[in-house]
């Protein structure tokens, strides 16, 4: 099992509609490789490239070498598995690196001006202030 959250364009959904849209946005239908940042918004895409100085992905292009992981051993710990789309970025990081995965995920959306919705967390919704 995984720490899930999501961040996503704050103007893509309300609330009462959100169970809907994520549903539609979690088949992982769009028209392109979810490992590919260019395809998301540009709020999203500086949020994404920020969090992976800390949590990299497992996965694509920006994931680390092994010269890298070799070179760092916490480094394997703290990868996460994310997908990319036009308006979400979805992150799965292992349970033991939760309390600082959601600390600068959450902290990294306000500070992009995204929402998050904290999945592994009953879905509860955070919207960055004014919105």
């Amino acid at each position: 099992m995984t720490y899930d959250i999501l961040a996503f364009e704050s103007d893509s959904v309300v609330e009462a509609d959100f169970p809907a849209w994520w549903a539609e946005q979690s088949r992982w239908a769009e028209n392109h490789s979810y490992d590919d940042v260019a395809v998301t918004s540009p709020s999203l895409n500086r949020f994404y490239k920020e969090l992976i100085q800390t949590f990299p992905p497992m996965n694509g292009p920006d994931s680390p070498t092994d010269v890298e992981l070799d070179q760092d051993p916490g480094l394997e710990d703290r990868l996460a598995d994310y997908s990319i789309g036009t308006t979400v970025v979805y992150g799965a990081f292992a349970w033991s690196q939760e309390p600082e995965a959601r600390e600068l995920f959450t902290s990294l959306a306000s500070k992009h001006g995204v929402a998050v919705a904290l999945v592994s967390d009953r879905g509860e919704i955070l919207r960055p202030p004014g919105h």
